[in-house]
């Protein structure tokens, strides 16, 4: 965190010049109020980069645009019902809302939106006292009715009021003091993190998109490990994330395993610690890290006691990559970034079977094609997916995996493996056997897909040759009888 004085020095800078001085002269010209507000007054404070211009008003929606627009070259309604006004004012993006005092009914989070009258009420009726400070322009004023300024200097998260009252009034508030610790290093008051134990339930009322939207921005913090485990702690994540809690796995005096959860948040700090460092994806990646997170939600209802005091998780990779579609659905994510994370977490085993023995040419051609576009995140999810502390067997598979994209890397030069395709296209198979569009044609392409798998690019005149050997063998009369039971 920067000195006051620095944070004040920083503030009259970004003040006294571009759309920020621009405001706020037409504001003052129009005898209106204007504060800069929020987390822009917060991260300067942190030495954080300020990435968004937030501003609060008395003035109301037609007036802010009244005001705007002569010095903005573009002006949209952001919320005009709820006072906001968003503008361009030198390639700058700003939002500018009027002073709230909302009513809440406590059966949804939508409040009745109802206009202040004053600043000092408007900061009072935000979420956390770190995030209700003002800087009122152009007199430079800061303006801190909560004590947010010592709870900046001590690392706290904690409501301006009573927590009860202003979770009631919107419960994804409980969630957003989760995904504050994780985003600014903080702890959450005592009297807050009870509240939000107690009041958990009420996340029910709050939206399945606003809750994906804030677990998302967890999991892109650089370091979510602290909130996750604050939203396990709380118990909201056996409502929003009930496969996490769940991995807390009992044991008994004589089945000793892994602790499953603990090995899945070190799980997600080193995929972090590799996406960052591998520079392959745009970091922050919200699939690998929910892959990571949820690589192992199938061991749970996988788990078995074996003889000997050994614990197994038969197909745990398989009934995770289910769990795993299943919940993203529930929780309202896209679809690719469903399949993509289910994908992985089927996967994510398929390399230990390295280290029992070489792969052919044609088992790491598969990996690979089973990979797809997803081939460097599976990289990155297995590396980090060993957390043993017996160093020895850890710089094995990690030699391991490296030998392992060495030869990925090999083959993709010789071969162009990342685009793995049958030496005959559908055109020529239907040429060269005679055949319409139909299942044969499939069949045939499936065959010709394998051998290239097996033994690499064979070239048109031996893949023709194969092709014919093959049908004339009894993939014909295999074919026809398909077809004919099909017609039964």
């Amino acid at each position: 965190m920067q000195s006051v004085q620095q944070s004040l020095e920083f503030l009259a800078t970004l003040a006294g010049e571009g759309p920020v001085a621009k405001l706020a002269a037409a504001f003052s010209a129009a005898g209106h109020e204007l504060a800069l507000v929020g987390g822009p007054v917060r991260d300067a404070f942190l030495g954080r980069p300020i990435t968004d211009l937030d501003f609060t008003t008395d003035a109301h929606p037609d007036e802010i645009l009244a005001i705007v627009t002569p010095i903005s070259q573009a002006q949209w309604d952001v919320g005009r019902a709820f006072g906001t006004i968003a503008a361009r004012i030198d390639g700058e993006s700003v939002e500018i809302t009027t002073y709230r005092s909302d009513e809440y009914d406590h059966t949804t989070r939508k409040p009745a939106v109802e206009f202040g009258d004053s600043l000092e009420g408007d900061l009072l009726r935000r979420d956390f006292t770190v995030n209700a400070m003002a800087l009122r322009l152009p007199s430079l004023t800061l303006i801190d009715p909560s004590g947010g300024m010592e709870d900046l200097i001590a690392g706290v998260l904690r409501t301006p009021g009573t927590p009860e009252v202003s979770f009631g009034d919107d419960p994804l508030r409980m969630l957003r003091a989760i995904r504050f610790t994780a985003q600014l290093g903080f702890t959450v008051a005592v009297d807050t993190a009870v509240a939000i134990t107690e009041m958990k339930d009420s996340i029910g009322i709050v939206s399945v998109e606003r809750v994906n939207d804030e677990l998302s921005k967890l999991l892109k913090t650089d370091a979510p490990r602290r909130g996750v485990e604050l939203l396990v702690e709380s118990g909201l994540a056996e409502i929003v994330l009930p496969e996490v809690p769940a991995l807390q796995l009992e044991s008994d005096e004589h089945h000793h395993h892994k602790d499953v959860y603990q090995h899945s948040l070190t799980v997600l700090e080193q995929a972090i610690d590799l996406e960052k460092s591998r520079g392959r994806l745009s970091s922050p990646d919200l699939v690998v890290r929910l892959a990571a997170l949820l690589h192992d939600i199938g061991k749970p209802a996988t788990k078995r006691n074996e003889p000997g005091g050994q614990v197994s998780f038969h197909h745990h990779d398989v009934v995770g990559a289910k769990l795993a579609r299943k919940r993203l659905r529930a929780l309202r994510f896209d679809n690719d970034t469903i399949a993509a994370v289910s994908r992985l977490i089927e996967l994510h085993l398929r390399f230990f079977g390295y280290t029992d023995g070489a792969w052919t040419d044609s088992a790491v051609r598969r990996y690979v094609r089973d990979a797809g576009d997803q081939l460097e995140r599976l990289h990155i999810l297995t590396r980090a997916d060993v957390t043993t502390r017996n160093r020895r067997k850890a710089d094995q598979l990690a030699f391991a995996y490296d030998d392992l994209e060495a030869r990925i890397a090999t083959l993709a030069a010789q071969e162009e493996i990342d685009s793995v395709r049958p030496d005959l296209d559908g055109e020529q198979i239907m040429r060269i056997l005679n055949l319409k569009p139909g299942r044969e044609v499939g069949e045939a392409r499936a065959f010709l897909l394998e051998l290239r798998l097996d033994e690499g690019p064979l070239g048109e005149e031996e893949a023709t040759r194969r092709l014919e050997t093959w049908w004339h063998a009894g993939a014909r009369g295999i074919a026809s009888q398909s077809r004919d039971a099909s017609a039964d």
